[in-house]
């Protein structure tokens, strides 16, 4: 069943008829028009003021060459096209819901339809030759029928609840029920919301690229989480096993075209998304990113996503450089779905998960619907280290210089070289949507509780911070973090008598992450030290108000134009609570004779996560404030044009930013067409690069020399006076400029390919410095004292341990980004069964264009580079290459299969001083299978694979005798564990 209506828009308005309310429209521009008054009199107008009057002129142009349609005419400009296409656009310039059999448009086209005439008029034009007829049913709404028999035997429409043709379908709108991803009729039916505003467009006529997958296409190969899938879909989407240590292999890091997760905006149903409080902190790729962890999303609830391949901050506000990722949730009156995985790696037969997901919908009222969804995850962990040498001495010599017995018996997989470490999250959410006087309420949310191990290597009695008298044969600490993540949206939408879509919301979520130290030990405090800690708190949290219109008008003289305007109030919040006192402080401990290390004072602060200290603690907010305006306009059937212009005010040093986008389309013929955009954009600093601060142990390799140091580095808040002493200034907006160029060429209703060319130029980049150690051993300034020490003094004079070492974000970097995105999808109804293909090519390359100066703090202390070798290549060279994606589904009977193969480019991993320390890893090839076979009409179960022929990527070292780890990249897109086999049922009804 297909259902044609009017759909949400991402971060706009639905269409649902409301009674007359022009004073609304007018309450909204008179404080501008009150501004501008002012403006004549006493001051300049503001930017904010300017978007008004611009607007203000835009409205009162329409109304003076817009017809009103109060005679029930209206002008049609639909050309000749597969006909679920074009009854799309009739259905949104008529203001009419078509409600249409399953299969009863295939391989039909329509006739063109242009001038002013009636809807009735209008779609028996369109129709005609088709064998097809147009049936008003008693609630307003349209079905078709065909001509050549009186009683059709195709399923009846099901009823839509509307009550005259100029109201839409309350339940259709903010749905997309035209052409169902899995039951659409052809490639270029397909219907989206994302990147453009009022009418939906089809995924071919999008004047920008975009990519849809349906939730079967998340399920396919059992994946463990939301991202997961993503990384085989997306030709663009970099996803690494483990951007780094610490938090980074808590959450889900994966950024689009080359760039970082938070340069990518993540929505729900057209609504920002909270970002996680787990900044990526320990980590060498995307170091300082804090984007939204979709893992604490429900992917039962997921009917579909859209992923924009493009700069959208215009459309959308902060953080849309790279593009944009839109999860639509489900939102059917009836019916559900139960599914449960499991599997395990082939190697060590470790990483077993499992993963179950339900989904519920059902009817509210007439016309409403309540959803409810369930995910249960748990992983265990995927080790790939090795035993070190029984030749290594982990317990301390006897006093006659012989070996320990309890060598011989002692667990010798001191490290972890993990590829996944064990986690568990239960996460429920809702979507509800129903009538309410004449205009439709929509309410959605999400609750997660996610609890994460993180086991550190192995401490053995030899090392200064164990302690014989508390773990006489050493330890090994363990870091468990809970979450709970929460988000909730409400709002009402409607339809004024003039014709404006209206969108009111209000969305709040937040995350809150618990940090706690088992295990473990403060060796400084002595045998006295608790083993267990609390560590802290880190809470983020987004408040966003906003208030979308959009109209569309028909002109007299032809063409139409679509008009959208809106505000947004956002309330963020970023804090930090300290930990235990035991898990930071220092200690006066000193070994006594007889052990290791007697007489030394001991590290301090808990074994491997000292915890938030009180200078730590500490909370920050701000509030954004932001209009925009777009228009899109079709001023002939063949070309449509795009603009979009905003304005936004941040409370803090980010202050304010005005941006632009304009795009286009031209079709050639009715199967080519091109494409264009260009865009300037920006990112607001996180809360979290501003505030978060905290004390992790590290190893650094600061001379060179391939030998790493075990360092206590901390994080400095960039307005604390540590980071100052180390120049550390005010963070400031990351700005961009976004060019696009493609084609999209759909020669068969079956094919569609698309290119898009791009380039993005980020200037201001927000990175992480090198790290500033007392260890440092190069020569300072006055070449008698070395780096370190000037460090050092640096850093007490500013109330830190002198065991300390620090870093900062700054904004530092400018780079550039050029790539090319090609997707090619082509589906095929035969004799022999259903067949899908699809293929994906990404080649990407960013190049650093500028690096800030050092700033006169650093100068004064000698030759430091602010941004080290590794910190650069983080940005440039550490992200793969390029990746091709080749995916067949072949639907036959009761077997369904599907096989991926996916070629991961290369990347280079280089150290931060010794060019001899780099290393390559090469590209690879991964292959996926899936086979199905249905029971039932309602049950299926699946079989498969992924990374079917146990690949590993290339090994940068083989294990060393002292810790029997550190043979693969953790940032290997594909992971460092081999193989996985799983199996899948999957219960519809």
């Amino acid at each position: 069943m297909m259902s044609f209506g009017r759909q949400v828009p991402l971060g706009g308005p639905a269409s649902r008829p409301l009674g007359p309310c022009r004073y609304v429209i007018r309450s909204l521009f008179e404080p501008l028009r009150g501004e501008l008054r002012m403006s004549n009199v006493r001051r300049p107008l503001s930017r904010a003021g300017l978007a008004g009057v611009m607007s203000l002129v835009i409205l009162q142009f329409l109304s003076a060459f817009a017809d009103p349609d109060e005679t029930g005419m209206a002008y049609y400009r639909i050309d000749g096209q597969p006909l679920a296409r074009a009854l799309m656009e009739y259905s949104e310039q008529a203001k009419v819901v078509l409600v249409v059999p399953a299969g009863m448009l295939e391989g039909k086209t329509s006739n063109a339809v242009e001038g002013w005439l009636g809807g009735d008029a209008a779609l028996e034009m369109l129709l005609k030759g088709t064998g097809l007829s147009a049936e008003r049913l008693e609630n307003g709404a349209l079905t078709l029928q065909s001509e050549l028999i009186e009683e059709p035997t195709l399923p009846p429409a099901k009823a839509v609840q509307a009550t005259s043709p100029k109201q839409p379908d309350a339940s259709v709108s903010g749905r997309t029920k035209i052409a169902e991803i899995q039951e659409r009729e052809s490639i270029q039916s397909a219907v989206i919301v994302t990147g453009v505003r009022g009418a939906p467009r089809t995924l071919v006529s999008s004047p920008t690229p975009v990519d849809v997958f349906g939730d079967e296409d998340l399920k396919t190969g059992g994946p463990v989480g939301i991202f997961e899938s993503i990384r085989y879909l997306v030709p663009s989407f970099n996803l690494p096993a483990r951007s780094g240590g610490g938090t980074s292999a808590v959450i889900a890091s994966g950024g689009i075209r080359g760039l970082n997760p938070d340069h990518t905006l993540i929505l729900v149903n057209g609504k920002r998304r909270h970002k996680t409080a787990l900044i990526n902190s320990v980590s060498s790729l995307y170091n300082g990113a804090a984007g939204v962890d979709v893992n604490m999303l429900p992917a039962s609830a997921i009917e579909r996503i859209e992923v924009l391949r493009d700069g959208a901050a215009a459309q959308y506000g902060s953080d849309a450089i790279a593009g944009v990722i839109n999860f639509i949730l489900k939102d059917a009156p009836d019916g559900g779905d139960v599914s449960i995985s499991t599997g395990q790696n082939f190697d060590r037969n470790d990483g077993e998960y499992v993963n179950l997901s339900m989904s519920r919908g059902m009817a509210v009222g007439p016309t409403g619907s309540l959803n409810l969804f369930y995910n249960y995850m748990d992983r265990e962990e995927s080790n790939r280290a090795v035993p070190i040498s029984d030749r290594i001495n982990l317990y301390p010599l006897l006093e006659n210089g012989a070996r320990d017995p309890r060598e011989a018996t002692i667990n010798r997989m001191v490290s972890q070289n993990y590829g996944s470490f064990p986690q568990m999250s239960h996460v429920l959410g809702a979507n509800l949507v129903r009538d309410l006087a004449g205009a439709e309420v929509y309410s959605f949310g999400t609750y997660g509780f996610r609890k994460s191990v993180l086991n550190w290597s192995f401490r053995a009695p030899t090392r200064d911070v164990t302690l014989p008298e508390v773990y006489p044969d050493g330890f090994r600490p363990r870091l468990i973090i809970k979450e709970n993540d929460f988000e909730v949206a409400t709002g009402i939408r409607g339809e004024t008598a003039q014709g404006w879509n209206w969108d009111i919301s209000s969305n709040f979520g937040s995350d809150n992450s618990d940090w706690e130290n088992i295990n473990g030990l403060n060796a400084s405090l002595g045998p006295d030290s608790p083993t267990s800690f609390h560590i802290g708190e880190l809470i983020s949290s987004e408040w966003v108000n906003a208030l979308d219109l959009t109209k569309r008008y028909s002109f007299k003289r032809g063409g139409t134009l679509q008009v959208s305007l809106g505000l947004q109030h956002r309330l963020e919040t970023y804090e930090v609570r300290e930990g235990d006192e035991a898990s930071w402080v220092a200690g006066d401990y000193v070994r006594p004779e007889g052990q290791p290390f007697a007489g030394e004072l001991l590290t301090p602060g808990a074994q491997a996560t000292p915890g938030f200290r009180p200078d730590d603690a500490g909370r920050n907010q701000r509030t954004n404030l932001s209009a925009y305006g777009e228009l899109g306009w079709n001023p002939a059937s063949k070309v449509f044009l795009d603009a979009a212009l905003r304005y936004e005010r941040f409370d803090d040093e980010a202050g304010d930013e005005m941006i632009y986008k304009v795009n286009g389309r031209y079709e050639i013929n009715n199967w080519a067409a091109i494409r264009a955009s260009y865009n300037t954009g920006f990112r607001a600093p996180t809360l979290a690069q501003q505030t978060y601060s905290s004390t992790t142990s590290q190893f650094r390799d600061l001379d060179g020399d391939g030998d790493a140091e075990l360092l206590l580095l901390k994080n400095l808040p960039v307005n604390s006076a540590a980071a100052k002493a180390l120049g550390a200034t005010p963070l400031q907006p990351e700005t961009s400029r976004n060019l696009s160029v493609g084609f999209t060429l759909s020669p068969w209703r079956d094919l569609s390919i698309t290119t898009d060319l791009y380039q993005i130029d980020l200037d201001d980049r927000i990175a992480v410095t090198s790290a500033f150690s007392p260890l440092d051993p190069h020569l300072s300034a006055d070449g008698v004292t070395s780096v370190g020490e000037q460090i050092q003094r640096l850093l007490t004079e500013n109330g830190l341990s002198p065991d300390i070492s620090g870093q900062y974000y700054t904004n530092a970097i400018d780079t550039r980004t050029r790539g090319v995105d090609v997707v090619v999808t082509y589906r095929r109804n035969t004799d022999f069964g259903e067949f899908s293909f699809i293929g994906g090519y990404n080649k990407n390359e960013t190049d650093i264009r500028h690096i800030m100066e050092n700033p006169p703090e650093l100068e004064a202390l000698g030759d430091i580079e602010i941004f080290d070798r590794s910190k650069r290549a983080a940005l440039t060279d550490t992200i793969p290459d390029s990746k091709i994606i080749l995916s067949l589904g072949w639907d036959i009977e009761r077997f369904r299969t599907n096989v991926r193969a996916t070629r991961f480019g290369g990347y280079t991993v280089r150290n931060a001083t010794n060019p001899a320390e780099d290393f390559d890893v090469g590209p690879e090839w991964i292959a996926n299978f899936e086979l199905g076979y249905a029971l039932s009409e309602y049950f299926t179960i699946y079989a498969g694979a992924n990374n079917a022929f146990n690949t590993y990527p290339d090994r940068i070292s083989e294990p060393t005798p002292e810790n029997g780890a550190n043979m693969y990249n953790t940032f290997a897109p594909f992971g460092f564990t081999g193989g996985t086999w799983f199996v899948r049922g999957s219960y519809n009804w």
